[in-house]
């Protein structure tokens, strides 16, 4: 009679294994959204700790089977051939399901990251475009036109990992049919707002390259104007105060 019970166990067991199997490995699945995603990791966790409570039934059929074996070597040679065959099936369930659910974990990674990523681009566009805008309607002075530069050049020096980061993680994402169309929005929007925020940029940068090289140029002539007519202001004072005679100066001073 426990023979009879040991080898139901067993049958109920292989069973229960090839019910999981189906459920948790066969079926197929789309990961059209980030809440189907995230629904079928919740899933995997709870199928990796199902199938591992298992592991005690399975250590108390090993036991007593190996206890009938020891009492009726007969009936227990049959059951352990079958026991082994259990087992067997019962570690490679858990190596696949193990596989699959950390599979899934790292997929779900690889989103939250792509999306942490794009919150430090899309903040780091936002500050780019406000640094854009603050050039516009500056003060005629170089000073005013040389601290904005600086300020946009300091926002545009910004390294391009996090960008590369966001490339290889969709892709990666996108080349295993997960999100795809999601992920592939949001790239597209924000390449579309990257191309044409920086462009905006660099060209803003090189005109006001150019006006604060305009401005610098028109300071200096202005200058050397300046320290000429204080020269020339000068020896007219000294004719002056000299009494010369305005036809004894030279061509210049008339």
């Amino acid at each position: 009679e426990k023979a009879v019970n040991l080898k139901k166990d067993l049958a109920e067991m292989q069973e229960w294994m090839t019910q999981a199997e189906e459920e948790y490995l066969e079926k197929d699945f789309e990961y059209k959204s980030p809440e189907e995603l995230e629904n079928a990791v919740e899933e995997m966790k709870r199928a990796k700790e199902d199938v591992l409570q298992k592991e005690v039934r399975v250590k108390i059929l090993k036991d007593n089977i190996k206890m009938l074996a020891a009492k009726v070597p007969s009936s227990g040679q049959d059951l352990a051939t079958e026991l082994n065959v259990v087992l067997e099936n019962y570690q490679l369930l858990c190596n696949r399901i193990r596989g699959k659910c950390h599979t899934l974990e790292e997929v779900w990674s690889c989103w939250i990251e792509l999306l942490q990523y794009l919150d430090l681009e899309t903040a780091w566009l936002n500050n780019l475009e406000e640094r854009v805008q603050m050039t516009e309607n500056l003060p005629d002075k170089s000073d005013a036109v040389s601290d904005a530069l600086e300020s946009l050049e300091s926002v545009l020096r910004h390294p391009a990992d996090n960008r590369t980061q966001i490339r290889e993680l969709g892709q990666t994402l996108i080349d295993g049919g997960i999100l795809d169309d999601i992920i592939s929005e949001k790239l597209e929007a924000f390449n579309a707002h990257y191309e044409e925020l920086s462009h905006l940029a660099v060209s803003r940068q090189i005109a006001l390259e150019q006006q604060l090289q305009t401005m610098r140029e028109t300071d200096h002539m202005l200058q050397v104007l300046q320290e000429n007519l204080t020269e020339l202001d000068r020896q007219l004072t000294s004719y002056l105060t000299d009494r010369v005679d305005a036809f004894q100066m030279p061509q210049e001073a008339q």
